[in-house]
């Protein structure tokens, strides 16, 4: 195991040497929350890419192939579904917006009201989901090293913290893109291929298990629906892929870039289902499905190669847990604290370099408070569940709303909002946190007081709507100075 080792070693340095670059590059807000707005079509793909496709996305991929085969493909296709129809649809919109979170969209399309609410459900989501990609630590760390659950979440922690803390996205950025290569070679080109021929091929497999592990739908229709319903609405609204498409120079690069990542997302998919089916036949009776990914790396894989795939594995997890930590202090810091401050009558900070040091600030308390959290819950599932439910129940109908329905008004979507996400709270107390009725009714709830309150209500200020549909143009925003030249993108 020593070459393992070293191969983990050098790759977390690695992420932490990338902080550094990141700190000498990240002068103003823009470079710190969003690149400068500057990547090209090659990193923003890439970085896309990366963050969508974490650990539950990489283990819990590979495990849900190891319980329903092919099909257990569904809950990651559905990731590149909404990844395509966010890039196709809404994705050049977006970055011509020029704003740093969902909420300020919110704001803009609304006429004000909206952000701190909205703000405050979106933090939940951020967190809960860095929570659980930092929770997913304890279970590399422990194949790597043997090591307990509580020092394995520390240690990953703190390295994203780090480097987030660092550089901002321009860290985020390049560590991503590390980890979309490590993760493309270990899990596509290394584990993939030889975990089939050990399984004795296609014909070996299906000689070995039964039909329904092939069949493309065997996982369950109304299963797959609760799919498309949490990921791939998901993928349109979540601040940790916003922020990424604001990081697009164009939004060219955001619609192509994104139609390439999604495409990847799709593969991705039915590569962890296949390697999952193949563990099935080595390993017909792990208790946990989720051990498959862990068990057929340390059993089948010739040492190096066994490091370079489980760097993989955390190469998957660092890129989600990074993109939503520093999503997560975002919405804090703009969108939460800074109106709680303006409630107050507090002066707001100026100049970029107290700004950057203030989201640095935030990234930081945000990031211990994600490794405190993650070292007292229990369970990835109900975490990321509660995640998703809240996201899509309470956000998903007012800002799709707001893109493509004029008529929708701000006591609308503060309605929808609110019922929408109390109605997932209350229904998750009923029925379980794990059952799908809580994000349907949620769902339905919301999107009945949107049209409702919003026909009831006297329609949004034609001056509001006005520049609205400049910034959608591309034009009004405020120009964001490049302060750092020569950064590729």
């Amino acid at each position: 195991m020593a070459i393992d080792y070293a191969v983990i070693v050098i790759y977390l340095a690695g992420m932490l040497a990338m902080g550094w670059w990141g700190m000498r590059r990240a002068k103003s807000k823009s470079e710190f929350l969003v690149a400068g707005r500057r990547l090209g079509p090659a990193m923003y793909s890439g970085t896309m890419a990366a963050i969508v496709l974490g650990g539950a996305s990489t283990i819990g991929g590979v495990g849900l192939g190891y319980k329903y085969g092919l099909s257990g493909a569904w809950m990651v296709f559905t990731i590149g579904l909404g990844l395509l129809a966010l890039s196709v649809f809404f994705s050049a919109r977006i970055a011509r917006l020029k704003v740093y979170t969902v909420s300020e969209m919110l704001d803009l399309r609304y006429g004000g009201k909206a952000g701190l609410i909205s703000g405050i459900v979106m933090w939940a989501y951020t967190l809960m989901l860095a929570v659980t990609s930092t929770i997913a630590y304890a279970t590399i760390f422990d194949v790597i090293f043997d090591m307990h659950r509580t020092v394995a979440i520390i240690l990953g922690g703190a390295i994203v913290v780090a480097y987030s803390t660092l550089g901002g996205m321009w860290s985020i950025t390049i560590t991503d893109m590390v980890q979309f290569v490590v993760k493309s070679i270990g899990i596509l080109i290394l584990l993939l291929p030889i975990a089939v021929i050990k399984a004795g091929g296609f014909s070996g497999m299906k000689a070995k298990l039964p039909t329904e592990y092939f069949d493309p739908l065997g996982i369950g229709g109304e299963t797959i629906f609760t799919y498309v319903l949490i990921y791939t609405f998901g993928m349109l609204i979540g601040q940790d892929i916003w922020q990424r498409v604001f990081t697009a120079r164009s939004d060219t690069v955001a619609r192509t870039g994104g139609t390439v990542a999604g495409t990847y997302c799709l593969v991705y998919a039915i590569a962890g289902s296949v390697i999952g089916t193949a563990a099935k036949v080595l390993y017909p009776h792990l208790a946990n499905p989720d051990d498959a990914f862990a068990t057929i790396v340390k059993d089948q894989l010739p040492m190096g190669v066994r490091g370079l795939v489980l760097a993989a594995a955390l190469a998957a997890v660092m890129s989600t847990s990074s993109g939503a930590l520093i999503a997560c202090a975002t919405v804090a810091n703009n969108d939460i604290w800074s109106r709680v401050r303006g409630l107050t009558g507090s002066a707001p900070v100026e100049g970029d370099h107290d700004e950057v040091k203030g989201n640095r600030i935030f990234i930081l308390v945000m990031g211990v408070a994600v490794i405190v959290i993650a070292i007292q819950l229990g369970s990835v599932v109900e975490g990321l569940t509660v995640a998703y439910d809240l996201l899509v129940g309470g956000l998903l109908v007012p800002i799709l709303g707001g893109l493509l329905w004029k008529r929708g008004t701000v006591y609308g979507a503060l309605a929808a909002v609110v019922v929408g996400g109390a109605s997932v709270l209350v229904l998750m107390a009923v029925y379980g946190i794990l059952a799908n009725e809580p994000v349907y009714y949620g769902l339905l709830a919301s999107l009945v007081m949107y049209v409702v309150v919003s026909l009831a209500t006297p329609p949004t200020d034609p001056a509001v709507l006005a520049n609205w549909r400049e910034r959608l143009a591309g034009r009004g925003a405020e120009t964001e100075q490049e302060t750092v030249a020569g950064v590729p993108a």
